[in-house]
Protein backbone atom coordinates (compact mmCIF):
# COMPACT_ATOMS: atom_id res chain seq x y z
CA UNK A 1 0.00 0.00 0.00
CA UNK A 2 1.38 3.16 -0.66
CA UNK A 3 0.09 7.12 -1.00
CA UNK A 4 -1.80 7.46 2.29
CA UNK A 5 -3.79 10.76 2.95
CA UNK A 6 -3.97 11.03 6.41
CA UNK A 7 -6.37 13.46 7.85
CA UNK A 8 -6.56 14.56 12.37
CA UNK A 9 -8.54 17.54 13.53
CA UNK A 10 -8.45 16.03 17.09
CA UNK A 11 -6.70 19.35 18.08
CA UNK A 12 -5.62 21.18 15.16
CA UNK A 13 -5.87 20.80 11.72
CA UNK A 14 -3.72 18.39 10.16
CA UNK A 15 -2.86 16.81 7.01
CA UNK A 16 -0.04 14.32 5.58
CA UNK A 17 0.58 12.59 2.50
CA UNK A 18 2.56 9.32 3.45
CA UNK A 19 4.31 6.37 1.21
CA UNK A 20 6.11 3.59 2.29
CA UNK A 21 7.06 4.64 5.70
CA UNK A 22 8.01 8.49 4.82
CA UNK A 23 6.30 11.60 5.16
CA UNK A 24 6.07 12.92 1.32
CA UNK A 25 3.95 15.65 2.75
CA UNK A 26 2.58 17.61 5.40
CA UNK A 27 0.57 20.64 6.79
CA UNK A 28 -0.38 21.21 10.24
CA UNK A 29 -2.17 24.19 11.65
CA UNK A 30 -2.23 24.54 15.81
CA UNK A 31 -5.61 26.30 15.74
CA UNK A 32 -7.97 24.81 17.18
CA UNK A 33 -11.26 26.83 16.39
CA UNK A 34 -11.35 27.05 12.38
CA UNK A 35 -10.51 23.34 11.23
CA UNK A 36 -14.19 23.57 8.77
CA UNK A 37 -12.06 27.11 7.29
CA UNK A 38 -8.63 25.12 6.87
CA UNK A 39 -8.90 21.99 5.77
CA UNK A 40 -9.92 22.09 2.24
CA UNK A 41 -6.51 23.98 2.06
CA UNK A 42 -4.71 21.70 3.86
CA UNK A 43 -5.74 18.69 1.94
CA UNK A 44 -4.72 20.95 -1.45
CA UNK A 45 -1.46 21.79 -0.02
CA UNK A 46 -0.25 18.38 0.76
CA UNK A 47 -1.25 17.48 -2.69
CA UNK A 48 0.56 20.34 -4.55
CA UNK A 49 3.84 19.75 -2.03
CA UNK A 50 4.21 16.01 -3.27
CA UNK A 51 3.18 16.78 -7.15
CA UNK A 52 0.46 14.26 -6.36
CA UNK A 53 -3.38 13.71 -7.66
CA UNK A 54 -5.95 13.05 -5.94
CA UNK A 55 -6.75 9.54 -8.35
CA UNK A 56 -3.08 8.75 -7.18
CA UNK A 57 -4.31 8.29 -3.57
CA UNK A 58 -4.23 4.36 -2.63
CA UNK A 59 -6.46 4.98 1.11
CA UNK A 60 -7.06 7.65 3.06
CA UNK A 61 -7.22 7.31 7.18
CA UNK A 62 -9.21 9.53 9.50
CA UNK A 63 -8.17 10.59 13.30
CA UNK A 64 -11.11 9.24 15.37
CA UNK A 65 -9.95 11.26 17.90
CA UNK A 66 -10.84 10.71 21.19
CA UNK A 67 -11.73 14.94 20.70
CA UNK A 68 -14.23 17.72 21.53
CA UNK A 69 -17.36 17.20 19.08
CA UNK A 70 -17.18 19.95 16.48
CA UNK A 71 -13.30 20.00 15.64
CA UNK A 72 -13.53 16.45 15.39
CA UNK A 73 -15.80 15.89 13.22
CA UNK A 74 -14.93 18.43 10.61
CA UNK A 75 -11.54 16.05 9.53
CA UNK A 76 -13.51 12.44 9.84
CA UNK A 77 -16.20 14.31 7.36
CA UNK A 78 -13.43 15.51 4.61
CA UNK A 79 -11.52 12.33 4.87
CA UNK A 80 -15.07 10.06 4.00
CA UNK A 81 -15.62 12.82 0.93
CA UNK A 82 -12.35 12.49 0.06
CA UNK A 83 -12.01 8.56 -0.13
CA UNK A 84 -15.85 8.27 -2.00
CA UNK A 85 -14.38 11.36 -4.73
CA UNK A 86 -11.56 9.03 -5.27
CA UNK A 87 -13.44 5.74 -4.70
CA UNK A 88 -10.16 4.40 -2.19
CA UNK A 89 -10.43 2.76 1.28
CA UNK A 90 -11.16 4.61 4.07
CA UNK A 91 -9.91 3.99 7.51
CA UNK A 92 -10.24 5.23 10.90
CA UNK A 93 -7.45 5.07 13.85
CA UNK A 94 -7.29 6.12 17.63
CA UNK A 95 -5.41 9.76 17.60
CA UNK A 96 -3.85 9.09 20.55
CA UNK A 97 -2.09 5.68 19.15
CA UNK A 98 -0.38 8.35 17.09
CA UNK A 99 1.22 9.99 19.65
CA UNK A 100 2.27 6.98 21.14
CA UNK A 101 3.59 5.95 17.82
CA UNK A 102 5.91 9.13 17.51
CA UNK A 103 7.00 8.42 21.30
CA UNK A 104 7.76 4.54 22.19
CA UNK A 105 10.85 4.30 20.13
CA UNK A 106 12.91 6.63 22.63
CA UNK A 107 11.36 5.10 25.68
CA UNK A 108 11.42 2.16 27.69
CA UNK A 109 8.31 0.88 29.07
CA UNK A 110 6.51 -2.40 30.62
CA UNK A 111 2.97 -2.76 31.19
CA UNK A 112 3.71 -1.71 35.03
CA UNK A 113 5.65 1.37 33.80
CA UNK A 114 3.70 1.96 30.58
CA UNK A 115 3.64 5.21 28.02
CA UNK A 116 0.77 7.46 29.17
CA UNK A 117 -0.46 9.99 26.41
CA UNK A 118 -2.59 12.61 27.44
CA UNK A 119 -4.60 15.16 25.17
CA UNK A 120 -6.87 18.43 26.31
CA UNK A 121 -10.09 17.57 26.81
CA UNK A 122 -11.52 20.81 28.23
CA UNK A 123 -13.74 21.05 31.00
CA UNK A 124 -10.98 20.67 33.42
CA UNK A 125 -10.56 17.14 31.65
CA UNK A 126 -8.09 14.85 29.69
CA UNK A 127 -8.51 12.47 27.15
CA UNK A 128 -5.81 9.47 28.36
CA UNK A 129 -4.55 6.13 27.02
CA UNK A 130 -1.49 3.47 28.25
CA UNK A 131 0.83 2.13 25.98
CA UNK A 132 3.10 -0.80 26.87
CA UNK A 133 5.27 -0.61 23.95
CA UNK A 134 5.08 -1.56 19.95
CA UNK A 135 4.23 -4.80 18.29
CA UNK A 136 6.00 -7.06 16.07
CA UNK A 137 4.80 -4.12 13.10
CA UNK A 138 6.01 -1.36 15.23
CA UNK A 139 2.03 -0.36 16.48
CA UNK A 140 1.29 0.91 19.75
CA UNK A 141 0.10 -1.69 22.16
CA UNK A 142 -2.91 -0.08 23.99
CA UNK A 143 -3.40 -1.76 27.50
CA UNK A 144 -6.22 0.68 28.99
CA UNK A 145 -8.19 3.63 27.24
CA UNK A 146 -8.78 5.88 25.42
CA UNK A 147 -11.31 7.33 28.54
CA UNK A 148 -11.68 10.98 29.87
CA UNK A 149 -11.16 11.82 33.14
CA UNK A 150 -9.88 15.14 35.66
CA UNK A 151 -6.26 15.13 35.76
CA UNK A 152 -6.82 14.70 39.75
CA UNK A 153 -8.98 11.38 39.01
CA UNK A 154 -7.00 9.92 36.61
CA UNK A 155 -3.99 9.98 39.42
CA UNK A 156 -5.87 8.62 41.21
CA UNK A 157 -6.98 5.56 38.90
CA UNK A 158 -3.66 4.99 37.83
CA UNK A 159 -2.13 4.50 41.68
CA UNK A 160 -4.77 2.44 42.54
CA UNK A 161 -4.08 -0.32 39.68
CA UNK A 162 -0.14 -0.14 40.90
CA UNK A 163 0.76 1.49 37.49
CA UNK A 164 3.77 3.94 37.26
CA UNK A 165 3.72 5.76 33.81
CA UNK A 166 5.96 7.82 32.01
CA UNK A 167 4.23 10.82 30.10
CA UNK A 168 4.97 12.33 26.50
CA UNK A 169 4.31 15.82 25.64
CA UNK A 170 4.61 14.68 21.23
CA UNK A 171 1.30 16.30 19.97
CA UNK A 172 -1.01 14.28 17.33
CA UNK A 173 -0.19 15.08 14.06
CA UNK A 174 -1.39 13.31 10.60
CA UNK A 175 2.03 11.86 9.67
CA UNK A 176 2.32 10.24 12.67
CA UNK A 177 -1.23 8.93 12.15
CA UNK A 178 -0.40 7.35 8.58
CA UNK A 179 2.33 5.97 9.32
CA UNK A 180 0.69 4.13 11.89
CA UNK A 181 -1.76 2.94 9.14
CA UNK A 182 0.75 1.57 7.49
CA UNK A 183 1.64 -0.33 10.52
CA UNK A 184 -1.69 -1.43 11.11
CA UNK A 185 -2.29 -2.61 7.34
CA UNK A 186 0.97 -4.60 7.56
CA UNK A 187 -0.65 -6.41 10.77
CA UNK A 188 -3.83 -6.65 9.08
CA UNK A 189 -5.53 -4.71 12.27
CA UNK A 190 -6.52 -1.76 10.43
CA UNK A 191 -9.61 -0.55 11.17
CA UNK A 192 -12.98 0.87 8.82
CA UNK A 193 -14.61 2.17 11.62
CA UNK A 194 -14.26 6.02 11.32
CA UNK A 195 -17.25 6.71 13.99
CA UNK A 196 -15.79 9.79 16.03
CA UNK A 197 -14.56 9.09 19.97
CA UNK A 198 -16.11 11.64 21.46
CA UNK A 199 -16.59 9.65 25.27
CA UNK A 200 -18.97 11.98 26.66
CA UNK A 201 -22.45 13.80 25.20
CA UNK A 202 -21.54 16.62 23.06
CA UNK A 203 -21.30 20.54 24.25
CA UNK A 204 -24.22 21.45 22.06
CA UNK A 205 -27.91 19.84 23.15
CA UNK A 206 -31.47 19.72 22.01
CA UNK A 207 -33.45 22.00 23.85
CA UNK A 208 -35.96 20.08 26.12
CA UNK A 209 -40.02 20.21 25.62
CA UNK A 210 -41.74 22.77 27.37
CA UNK A 211 -44.09 20.95 30.01
CA UNK A 212 -47.88 21.68 28.86
CA UNK A 213 -49.57 23.28 26.45
CA UNK A 214 -49.14 26.96 25.42
CA UNK A 215 -51.92 29.34 26.40
CA UNK A 216 -53.85 30.80 23.43
CA UNK A 217 -55.46 34.39 23.73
Amino acid sequence: MSLILAIDTSSGTSVALIENGVVRAEHNVADIMKHAELIGEAIQDVLAQAFVRPAQIMAVVAGRGPAPFTGLRVGIAAATMFAAGVGVKLYGAVSLDAIALAALPTLRVTKSEPLLVTTDARRKEVYWALYSGLDEFGVPIRIDGPGVMKPEELDDYLVNRNVHPVTTDIAVSAANLGLLAEGQLRAGTIQEDTSALYLRAADAVEPKARIGKAVSG
